[in-house]
């Protein structure tokens, strides 16, 4: 018989930090997530927004039959500094989910893994999701013990912190489910203060939620539009994602972190790139997600947030491009650079 401490072990065996049992039915969560999609807090991403949305409000829409969500989360805390501790205005910052290899793979390879094994145990159907599916992950982690849901909106485990990866293996296995932790976040607001951009905002029903369309994450990964110009200073360094409102969470103090390399590309390197180059050196990870043009724009940004004059000539290359969007942020850039000169 699978049981909830057969699944903790399999998943520990196969890489997993966290691992537990949600039962599938109606999410509660859906109510309050369709709430913020219908108030535009989704911002451009279409995909959270279209057909797919309603399909998050249970499981079983995703695997006739389904009985059990095994939840599992991958650690991606390295051993890197935190973005609040790097001082080098010359070079970008990459959010920590990003410095290895595409974690799509990774973790549904693992939960293949992960399958094969337990079907030596008991026959059953199954399917292996990541953040592509249309589930709410999150929701269904807490529901599963995995940790609770900050005010930051990430999910945060009193022991591996919130720089995890989720995965579920949907199944039409009968397994006892897990309870969800207790809110361990107490009066603690300091991810809400840290925020640059104030993307932290209360919701209706007196939590808190993130407005995406004030998120530095969406505007440098999401977003294929300019970035608004009044938040540009505050996106900072930041080149790929954000975490800063997960750098300054005391849980991840002394979270446990794993090997990988810390990048902290050059920004003037970056910059002169081509399309070619780009895209032969970030292949397999999640860089690729903003595109060419998204990824200059971001480079171009952090590096009028710079203060650095060395980028005058970079800059100007860029805003002679032909692409509209990297010229016009290259072109603020230097004018930002200027201001700061004089």
């Amino acid at each position: 018989m699978i049981t909830g401490r057969l699944i903790r072990e399999l998943a520990s065996e196969c890489g997993f930090v966290l691992a537990g049992v949600a039962a599938v039915g109606p999410v509660p969560d859906f109510e309050r997530f369709r709430g913020w999609v219908d108030r535009g807090l989704a911002g451009e991403m279409r995909y959270l927004t279209d057909h797919r949305a309603d399909l998050r409000g249970n499981p079983a829409t995703l695997l006739p039959g389904a009985r059990s969500v095994i939840c599992v989360a991958l650690l991606c805390n390295g051993p890197g500094p935190y973005s609040n501790e790097l001082s080098d205005s010359e070079c970008g910052w990459i959010a920590r989910y990003a410095w290895g290899e595409d974690y799509h793979s990774a973790i549904r390879q693992k939960l293949e893994a992960m399958a094969a094994r337990l079907l030596l145990v008991q026959d059953f159907t199954w399917r292996a999701c990541v953040d592509t599916a249309p589930l709410l992950e999150r929701s269904l982690a807490r529901d599963a013990g995995l940790g609770w849901i900050g005010r930051n909106t990430c999910l945060i485990n009193q022991h591996a912190g919130s720089f995890v990866l989720l995965g579920e293996l949907l199944t039409t296995l009968e397994i006892p489910p897990d309870a969800p932790p207790p809110d361990r976040c107490g009066t603690c607001t300091r991810c809400i203060q840290a925020c640059p951009t104030e993307a932290i905002v209360p919701s209706p029903d007196g939590g808190f939620e993130l407005d995406s369309r004030l998120c530095i994450s969406y505007f440098t990964i999401e977003l294929r539009a300019g970035i608004p110009e009044a938040a540009r200073e505050q996106v900072g360094n930041n080149i790929f994602g954000c975490d800063i409102c997960q750098d300054v969470c005391p849980w991840n103090r002394k979270a446990p972190r794993v090997e990988t390399a810390f990048p902290a590309p050059p920004l003037e390197k970056l910059a002169a790139l081509d399309e070619t180059e780009f895209r032969q050196m970030f292949r397999g990870t999640p860089m690729l997600r903003p595109k060419y043009r998204g990824f200059i724009r971001n480079v171009a940004v952090a590096m009028g947030n710079s203060g650095q004059t060395k980028f005058r000539e970079p800059l100007e290359k860029l805003a002679s491009s032909d692409d509209v969007l990297i010229a016009e942020h290259a072109r603020w850039a230097l004018k930002k650079l200027a201001a700061s000169a004089s």
